[in-house]
């Protein structure tokens, strides 16, 4: 199933019987921020905060791709991703 857009691939992804890996989770993460608030422009979470550190990096790996590159890339990894775990 490939959705037409950002929407209908973040409704896909509340459809996975099975949770991706944190891998795929982190990227779905960075190319969502990313096309949804363009680049990163907060300050890295310090102490021991890896989960939002590791968001925050996964974010931060898309810096300088448009709303528009990174929108559909999310919904390429989604229709990838949706073969596995729908």
């Amino acid at each position: 199933m490939k959705p037409e857009n950002l929407e209908q691939a973040v409704s896909l992804t509340k459809k996975f019987t099975r949770k991706p890996s944190n891998e795929d989770l982190l990227k779905l993460y960075g190319l969502y921020k990313q096309a949804t608030e363009g680049d990163n422009v907060g300050e890295r979470p310090g102490g021991f905060d890896f989960k939002a550190a590791a968001k925050y990096n996964s974010w931060m790996s898309y810096k300088g791709k448009s709303k528009e590159e990174a929108e559909e890339e999310y919904i390429q990894l989604v229709e990838k991703l949706s073969e596995a775990h729908l």
